[in-house]
């Protein structure tokens, strides 16, 4: 079993050429034994392999496609997909049928492979100590262990039960802390969030040296283009975002008290993700940062992103494969306010006429090639900390303001401290993470069963949660 979780990371790495120099190395002593010392006697072989995990959460089986982009969003409604659509089997949850049963399988699968790689990871830096100083191994070791909570979270999110209570005893999924033949049993939701907790508050005691806390995002900003991961900590799991982490995950279990705990101690240092700017959002036409990556508190570059676009999001697609709401639905979650700047700058109607309604250009490509927001998607922003203090801030008043605050920074008027304070949190959770993969799992934790028909102009549509395992680990059970 070790031997296929060393091949696993050499394909990680040698997939970005990352190991060519050793190729003939490899080729003529291809023990796992030589292999492992090969890569974890160095510094520079131990940041390679983490900078593989990193690349791996940026693969499109899992963030870089269809847990941002494609599938998660069309499970919450997202696009207009009728019977005539490529991907209507997942719209309508037929599970069973692929390409839902296909791409199911290949997130469970590439998400537990990384696991297992992360943990493989852990063991060998324990295996050769000395190799790195103890600064940069705890460090290397937070952010690892945070990545594992990460992977496992979003597969309870997915496949996992309802988490409807905060000691739900429903079975969920396996943990895996280990690399390991034997297959892990599955877990009560309630033991499985713990796990995920026990690992960010590892993680959180492992980056205390985080040089994000006292540099802030770009903790070596005139030598960034040297090492662009390290120097850019929101592409890394970072100290503040393992704090955003964790005050999601409080919420997901419905720990509003700890939840809130978390998402304050991220604001007080909000100033080290600031908000998009009017000018940016509003009257930057040639190179706009879409994706808002100064709020990014933790994010993936994907460099086939833009194929990606072009293969989904593109004008030229065709009716039958392009991902695009129907012209009513998106007006009406917008509001029909073309001050939103995530209206006015990630929809628009082509100008070359090939289609009569908006398409998505969040993630279209930008004219100046060296711009360092280029191939991002976010996986945790600043607004969605501010969000999650408002759902959890026992005061309504308190909500409110924390949720003006996200839309002050949208180009959007403050709500009046009468308002349904659930229903508006819902309308920003359905305006902001448009192709960022958090739509669906706020139903889910909301319990939201009918939603807007993301295939229809009017009319509601009944979501399956019931996302099953896949048969191949069910084999196993």
């Amino acid at each position: 079993m070790k031997r296929n979780y060393i091949k696993i990371m050499v394909l990680l790495i040698t997939t970005i050429g990352i190991l060519s120099s050793c190729k003939k190395f490899l080729d003529v002593q291809p023990e796992d034994k030589v292999l492992e010392t090969q890569l974890f006697s160095t510094k520079q072989g131990i940041k390679t392999v983490l900078n593989g995990l990193y690349i791996n959460l940026a693969n499109n089986q899992l963030y870089g496609e269809n847990l941002t982009l494609s599938t998660i969003e069309i499970l919450a409604q997202r696009y207009n997909i009728p019977s005539t659509h490529n991907l209507t089997k997942i719209a309508s949850y037929a599970y069973n049928d692929n390409p839902t049963l296909t791409r199911l399988e290949n997130i469970w699968t590439n998400s537990y492979s990384t696991i297992l790689n992360i943990n493989a990871f852990l063991e060998n830096v324990d295996k050769y100590p000395g190799v790195l100083d103890q600064k940069t191994e705890k460090i290397y070791k937070g952010e690892a262990i945070a990545m594992r909570a990460f992977l496992h979270f979003d597969l309870l999110r997915l496949y996992g039960p309802r988490y409807n209570t905060v000691d739900s005893t429903k079975q969920s999924l396996p943990y895996y802390e280990a690399t390991k033949s034997t297959v892990n049993p599955l877990l009560p939701a309630n033991s499985f969030i713990q796990k995920i907790i026990d690992d960010l508050n590892t993680a959180e005691t492992l980056l205390a040296e985080d040089e994000i806390i006292a540099n802030g995002v770009n903790t070596a900003a005139a030598n960034a283009t040297v090492d662009f991961l390290k120097n850019n900590r929101n592409y890394r799991l970072n100290y503040y975002a393992v704090k955003g982490l964790k005050a999601r995950v409080f919420l997901y279990r419905g720990d509003k008290i700890s939840a809130l705990k978390y998402a304050k101690e991220v604001m007080a240092v909000a100033s080290y993700f600031p908000w998009t700017t009017s000018t940016n959002a509003l009257s930057e036409k040639q190179n706009p940062d879409r994706v808002f990556t100064t709020e990014m508190m933790f994010g993936i570059m994907n460099t086939q992103l833009y194929t990606r676009y072009l293969a989904l999001f593109d004008p030229g697609v065709s009716d039958a494969n392009i991902l695009a709401p129907i012209a009513a639905r998106l007006n009406t979650v917008y509001e029909n306010n073309e001050n939103d700047y995530r209206f006015n700058l990630n929809w628009q109607i082509p100008t070359t006429g090939v289609k009569a309604y908006k398409t998505f250009y969040k993630y279209a490509d930008v004219i100046d090639k060296t711009k360092v927001f280029r191939f991002s998607i976010p996986l945790l922003k600043i607004s969605e900390v501010y969000l999650i203090a408002a759902e959890s801030e026992p005061v309504s008043a308190n909500g409110v303001a924390y949720l003006n605050t996200v839309r002050a920074n949208r180009g959007l008027t403050a709500l009046a401290t009468t308002v349904n304070l659930n229903t508006e949190i819902q309308k920003e959770y359905q305006k902001e993470f448009f192709g960022e993969g958090q739509l669906f799992y706020y139903y889910k934790r909301r319990n939201v069963t009918s939603v807007p028909n993301g295939s229809a102009a009017s009319g509601n549509v009944t979501v399956n949660y019931a996302v099953p395992m896949p048969q191949s680990e069910a084999l196993y059970r």
